[in-house]
């Protein structure tokens, strides 16, 4: 009896699982951080869902920007892991997290923003009608050199460090995110 439950339960929640896969790739958006990202929700709805953003949604409700980033938009937002900030020097997060470092901790995270619905295929348009490097203003302040090879596309934040986008065009209700693979810096 009780091999017939698991086993009937195991079908349930596999055919459960297929629905939801077939239902969400008709949106198509890719899946970040084992979550489904959902289209009709906002940037900070979808992300809270990702494994992979705990540090950004951290640091997002410490800068106080909830709000701003649940907001009508449009906005781009350069998403970094959790892995892009643990390759921040030692203590940096912590240090940006206290409430006296919170305007410091805006600023990072407005150079992560743009104030556009900016998808992949016309970031690599302004790339190439601007002959290779596409400077992109962020909502922060801060000026990113985007380029790209091979259909790879990469910023170069004001310190000279670069960052791939690794997952593209998850559209949001309010815009679209890019996951990347470092953390974006202002210039010192």
């Amino acid at each position: 009896m009780l091999r017939q439950t698991i086993l009937a339960t195991t079908a349930a929640l596999a055919l459960t699982g297929a629905a939801f896969a077939a239902s969400h790739a008709e949106t198509g958006n890719p899946m970040v951080g084992g979550a489904a990202m959902f289209a009709d929700k906002t940037i900070v709805e979808n992300a809270l869902n990702s494994a992979d953003h705990t540090t950004l949604v951290a640091a997002v409700k410490a800068a106080g920007l909830v709000e701003t980033l649940s907001g009508d938009g449009p906005f781009t937002v350069f998403a970094p892991t959790n892995d892009a900030f643990a390759e921040l020097q030692a203590g940096t997060v912590d240090d940006l997290l206290k409430p006296e470092n919170k305007d410091q901790l805006v600023k990072v995270l407005t150079c992560h923003v743009v104030a556009a619905n900016a998808m992949s295929d016309a970031i690599m348009g302004m790339i190439e009608d601007d002959g290779g490097m596409h400077d992109v203003e962020t909502v922060g302040g801060c000026v990113l050199k985007a380029s790209y090879d091979n259909g790879m596309l990469t910023l170069t934040d004001e310190r000279g460090r670069d960052a791939h986008v690794t997952i593209a065009d998850v559209k949001q209700s309010n815009g679209v995110i890019h996951v990347i693979d470092s953390v974006l810096l202002p210039g010192m």
